[in-house]
């Protein structure tokens, strides 16, 4: 493993639900994926037992009849209502979370398939959305990128699908509180509709569209260009700072410790 790799964050958040395991999960070296694997779909086996997983087609356009039209915490993945609850109230606008008159921005680069990023967004998110978020102090905007491998890929075209309808915060939460384990095609159509069909209000076919949509598309191509000119080599990477203002990488060990997150996004007011 080289040093990059070896920085890169990997270790799970303790309070964070478990729901599959990270031994012996490695990372792609590759900061973008040129190439889409044809991997066959499975969930991940610790996914809680029970919880029947949306079966569909294997394109957006032939999505299962048995897909709801409309999402709902019915039938719902794990941690759905959880999900719920932390961004209840808050307004979303694209790929933002808050306050359009925040006066701190943090921008985030993901990817739905990095355990770190799971650890971050489980464990530190939620506490940073209720103190500066939810009180208008801070926006957040999340540019997922396809980091790890060949999963990432749909990863990121489902988020971004899911802004369109500003429920992409949502999408990404449930689908971190039910990770599976990196580049073994968990994160196929199947679960995508599901974690859709988890997000109340969310157009489930509406979504499994856009993925392919000019809509999709662009958004990748800024983001990409975005992370370029931000040197981003490993996820999550955080910048915050003043809202129009040039944003700060956040210096952190792995994982994210919320409060030193709190205590830079204070100091960068």
């Amino acid at each position: 493993m080289s040093g990059k790799q070896a920085r890169r964050r990997r270790q799970q958040a303790v309070a964070a639900p478990p729901p599959v395991s990270r031994k012996g999960a490695r990372r792609s070296a590759s900061p973008k994926v040129l190439v889409i694997a044809a991997v066959a779909g499975l969930l991940i086996a610790g996914v809680i037992v029970g919880i029947a997983v949306a079966v569909g087609g294997k394109s957006s356009s032939s999505s299962s009849s048995t897909t709801p039209a409309i999402g709902s915490l019915k039938n719902a993945l794990p941690f759905a209502e959880t999900v719920q609850r932390e961004f209840k109230g808050i307004p979303q606008n694209g790929l933002v979370l808050g306050s359009p008159k925040a006066p701190l921005t943090m921008v985030q680069y993901i990817d739905l398939q990095c355990p770190g990023c799971r650890a971050y967004e489980t464990s530190v998110q939620p506490s940073i959305v209720q103190e500066f978020v939810r009180t208008g102090k801070l926006k957040i905007e999340a540019r997922p990128i396809a980091f790890i491998g060949p999963d990432s890929i749909p990863a990121r075209k489902a988020m971004i699908a899911a802004s369109k309808q500003n429920r992409a915060f949502n999408f990404a939460q449930v689908t971190y509180a039910n990770q599976g384990t990196e580049n073994t095609g968990w994160l196929d159509q199947a679960f995508i509709q599901h974690a859709a069909a988890s997000v109340p209000g969310m157009d489930v076919r509406g979504l499994l569209d856009d993925q392919s949509s000019t809509f999709v598309t662009n958004a990748t191509h800024r983001i990409d260009a975005d992370a370029t000119a931000d040197k981003v080599s490993e996820t999550p990477t955080l910048l915050v700072g003043k809202t129009g203002s040039t944003l700060k990488k956040v210096s952190s060990s792995a994982p994210f410790n919320a409060a030193e997150l709190a205590a830079a996004i204070r100091s960068a007011g």
